[in-house]
Parts: C-alpha cells; sequence; structure tokens
C-alpha cells in the first residue's frame, strides 16, 4: 500500500500545524536558504530543491549510514537485507517499525509502491549496470538516486578505496538532508578516533599480507584494490594480496591465493553459510595447507556491515590492527 508519510509532510495543514506548534520561521528560512542543493555522485551532479521525505536506502551498511545520521523520519522503509544475511539487531533497533520493502534488491514498482522519493544505493548494492533500477529509469519516476561512493568504479574510473569514500557518503547526506553539522560532527569524530588509535599502535617490521574470502568453493569471491576491506587492511597496517587487481569485489583463481601465501585471512561473515563453516573448508583442503594463515590458523572473521562502507569501519580496523599484531 502506498506510504502517506510523503504527501502528508508537504501538505499545507502539516505545515500549519509546525507553525502553530512554535516551528520558529527562521528555522523555516534556514531550511530554505540551503536548497537547492548540488551534490555529486560517481559521474553525476544531482540537484536537491529539498530534503527528501520518503527515502529508501539498499542493504544493511547504507541503511546504517543514514541511521547514523537520524534520518529515520525522512525514510519509508528499506530493502535488500534479509534476502541475503539476518537482519542484525543494532539495525533493527535503529529502523524501528520502519519496514523491509523488498528482501533483495527492489524493483521500481516497489519503489513506487512505497512512494519514494529518493534511493540511496550503489552498483552491486541495489542496482545493476544495465538494470531496470538505476538513476536514469528512475529519474522520470521522481526518485532521485545517490549512489554508495566506493561503488562508483563500476561505471567510470576512480582512486582506489579509501576511508574518504565513507567519509564522503556521510558528508553527503549530511547536505542532502540539510544536517550538515551533524554529518561533520560524525565524520570527525571517527576521524580523530582512528587517528588516536593509529598513533598508539606498535610498529610492524613490515605489512602483513592479507586475503580477504567472502564466499566460493570453485573460485574465491574476495576484495579487490576498489573494495573497503582494502582500505581497513592498509589502516591496520596489512596489505590486501589482491590489490593490484583493480575492480571492487571480484572472483580470482586459487592459484593466485597459493602463490601469495598469505599470512592472515580475513573471513567476510553473512548468508547461509557460516564464517566457521568457510574456515573449515579452507582448513580441510590439503591444497591450502601450506598457506601461512591457514597453518597459523590465523583468521579475523568480519561481519558484513564490517567489511563493507559503513559507520563500524573504525572498529572493524581497530579488530584487525590487533590480529595483525597477535602471533
Amino acid at each position: 500500500m502506498p506510504s502517506t508519510r510523503h504527501s502528508i509532510k508537504h501538505s499545507p495543514f502539516f505545515i500549519a500545524g509546525l507553525m502553530f506548534c512554535g516551528f520558529q520561521t527562521s528555522q523555516l528560512q534556514a531550511a530554505e536558504s540551503h536548497y537547492p542543493v548540488h551534490v555529486q555522485s560517481c559521474d553525476r551532479v544531482v540537484t536537491f530543491d529539498q530534503a527528501p521525505q520518503a527515502a529508501v536506502p539498499n542493504d544493511s551498511n547504507l541503511t546504517e549510514m543514514m541511521l547514523a545520521l537520524r534520518l529515520q523520519d525522512h525514510m519509508v522503509g528499506y530493502t535488500g537485507v534479509s534476502g541475503w544475511k539476518t537482519l542484525d539487531p543494532t539495525l533493527r533497533e535503529g529502523i524501528g517499525e520502519l519496514p523491509e520493502l523488498s528482501p533483495k534488491y527492489p524493483t521500481k514498482e516497489v519503489l513506487l509502491g512505497a512512494d519514494a522519493d529518493f534511493y540511496f544505493a550503489g552498483w552491486n548494492y541495489g542496482m545493476k549496470v544495465g538494470g531496470g533500477v538505476t538513476p536514469d529509469t528512475l529519474a522520470p519516476l521522481g526518485i532521485k538516486v545517490y549512489e554508495l561512493s566506493e561503488s562508483c568504479i563500476h561505471i567510470m574510473d576512480k582512486p582506489k578505496v579509501s576511508m574518504d569514500d565513507m567519509y564522503n557518503d556521510l558528508l553527503n547526506l549530511g547536505r542532502i538532508f540539510n544536517v550538515e553539522e551533524r554529518a561533520n560532527n560524525l565524520v570527525e569524530g571517527y576521524k580523530k578516533e582512528l587517528e588516536s588509535f593509529q598513533a598508539n599502535l606498535a610498529p610492524l617490521t613490515q605489512a602483513i599480507s592479507v586475503f580477504v574470502y567472502d564466499s566460493g568453493e570453485e573460485q574465491p569471491f574476495t576484495a579487490g584494490q576498489h573494495a573497503m576491506p582494502t582500505a581497513l587492511i592498509e589502516a591496520a597496517g596489512g596489505k590486501n594480496i589482491v590489490d593490484d587487481v583493480r575492480k571492487s569485489w571480484t572472483q580470482i583463481g586459487w592459484e593466485s591465493v597459493i602463490d601469495r601465501a598469505p599470512e592472515v585471512i580475513v573471513i567476510v561473515n553473512y548468508g547461509q553459510v557460516t564464517a566457521q563453516q568457510k574456515i573449515e573448508f579452507l582448513r580441510s583442503n590439503p591444497a591450502f595447507s601450506d598457506i601461512p594463515a591457514i597453518k597459523n590458523n590465523r583468521f579475523v572473521v568480519l561481519e558484513y556491515v564490517e567489511a563493507t562502507p559503513d559507520p563500524r569501519n573504525i572498529e572493524a580496523i581497530k579488530r584487525l590492527a590487533k590480529a595483525f599484531r597477535t602471533e
């Protein structure tokens, strides 16, 4: 059933009610003077004449970005979580009664049915190149799209992934929803927390070699140069063994993993195959027995939201750094 949230917030009776309840004229004027806002989204510039009132983020990490900025009142739901993974308790608490509109990638009809005016997604995070839901297909429907920065590599060239990708998304969301001060404070807090942590880290004689194992038995699905774990690993003092692969999440051959002999393996935990099952698969294959990480039982488990652009990236870096310094 179509949501009424968008239409109510735009009705003259709603505005009049706010004014009657003491909503200051100066606050309305400040909101109006903030717009229009022009935001860079991958290779596009998106213009917002007002804050979206019926936003839909896709995936748990993008939803958590919006929750970190306390934007629940601007959302009508979320998509793309339960079809891939269980709903994290923290995320469940944050979204309250907001519904999951689609367990996997939404269709245009799903977004229209929710009366959405904004879709926060990424390439392979709710949209596919040439798919039915893209900025181009949603524009005629009045649904503006902001794309996850990390994912832009799928449609354009961009620098190697870094923590700035996650910071950039939070700052841009702050501009889009007119909560810039909130976003700036959040990002500055993350930066200071990370800088302070890194300043007190014991130095390593050389970077620890790391392999990220997401899934796959015949061929491993892993993080290349443009996937978030590369930035997390480097911030913790390591080096992704496939950071020369100019892709985001991608498949490689097991031969490359064996040849590059990672000292630590990061397991991404989500889906029906548990982290422990992934570890047991690696341990049980005789071909992998000489890989140092497997021989020395050096595994680190990151939850999906920690391994993708998300406010929890800072905690993920801390756990990686500790593991890299523990034999």
